[in-house]
């Protein structure tokens, strides 16, 4: 039936229309018997409820958190990091029953992931590997709307939670640097690689992500005498990091450790020397950074964060009033595990 409204089914039902809304956005005011005949003859008249935009518009929330990331969807559904982040930020919100709106800002795409973060109809954001100079952070800004950022900065006002990554991956370099390890190859995450189908050697000032040039710092800074190469294969993932690592294994200049700045790409090298015969921690060290579910039974050496929690106290910042901090540094550890071994002799 066409024009059908609340008012409509108010009529219909011999009740007022705050009754019918009632019985959608406030059941426990309603005995049962009469919400099941409010919403049956809803049905039968074809009206689909009340309209969420409206009632955002008049109570001024929106019941969504925005998750702004970098990266294509899949990401947050196939990175274990992300899916790991996203649980625990899940969690807080469930509690206080808020959604998540996932908005993925392409950077092939500036303008139309901008415009996004302009119309969407949320209460928060949690800004979730995204550089600070991405005008989507500008916009939110502008909007009045929270924010809270997994990168750390320097303002008192900004909001964020975070790892200190330049210590977290030193503590890595440290250990590189015990078992003799001058020659590395780190394998960063970067786009412009996937798209030409091809693995690319980088300069520092190329990596052009934050989180990646805070680790390589701090691998620098714990390894001032050894030799460092950049590598990425593409986006971050296992097939970036086989691909970069077969075309170090496969070099006449192959180092002694091979770093992945994620542990999906520091697994892809492990596989890559598996193909080949050579055994981690043996023939070659590998070390990665996050400590994903799949990285204790791969043995990988790596440096743990608390992603889940992470999320966690993302949402607590955003949704619990209670929460009083605004700036959480969050703990690391280096974990030892069977693929780093001492570099072998030339």
């Amino acid at each position: 039936m066409a024009g059908v409204t609340l008012k409509t089914v108010a009529q219909a039902v011999g009740v007022s229309p705050s009754t019918v809304s009632n019985a959608y956005n406030k059941p426990d005011q309603l005995s049962t018997a009469l919400r099941e005949r409010i919403l049956a003859t809803a049905q039968e008249l074809g009206y689909a409820g009340p309209d969420a935009s409206a009632r955002a518009l008049r109570s001024g929330k929106a019941g969504a958190i925005g998750v702004l990331f970098t990266d294509k969807l899949s990401y947050a559904f196939s990175d274990p990091y992300a899916v790991g982040f996203l649980a625990g930020l899940a969690e807080v919100a469930e509690e206080f029953s808020t959604s998540l709106l996932l908005m993925p800002l392409s950077s092939a795409d500036i303008v139309g992931g901008s415009n996004a973060v302009q119309q969407a109809a949320i209460d928060a954001a949690a800004i979730f590997c995204v550089p600070g100079d991405h005008p989507a952070v500008d916009i939110l800004s502008a909007r009045g709307i929270p924010t809270v950022s997994t990168d750390r900065g320097d303002h008192p006002d900004l909001c964020w939670v975070a790892i200190d990554e330049v210590e977290a991956a030193a503590k890595l370099g440290q250990h590189l640097t015990r078992l003799g390890h001058r020659d590395i190859v780190v394998l960063v995450d970067k786009a412009e690689a996937q798209a030409r189908d091809g693995v690319v050697e980088l300069n520092f000032d190329e990596v052009g992500c934050s989180d990646c040039e805070s680790r390589i710092q701090g691998l620098e800074k714990a390894m001032p005498d050894a030799r460092m190469r950049i590598v990425s294969g593409g986006y971050n993932s296992f097939g970036s990091g086989l691909k970069g690592a077969e075309y170090v294994l496969d070099s006449q200049d192959r180092p002694t450790a091979i770093v992945g700045l994620s542990d999906v790409q520091a697994l892809g090298a492990m596989e890559a020397m598996k193909v080949r015969g050579l055994i981690p921690g043996r023939d070659l060290t590998v070390a990665g950074f996050d400590d994903i579910p799949a990285a204790e039974p791969a043995g990988l050496t790596t440096v743990h964060q608390p992603i889940k929690d992470k999320g966690r106290a993302v949402g607590r910042i955003l949704l619990d009033p209670a929460t009083t901090d605004r700036q959480v540094l969050m703990p690391t550890e280096l974990v030892v595990r069977a693929s780093s071994g001492p570099a072998p002799r030339r």
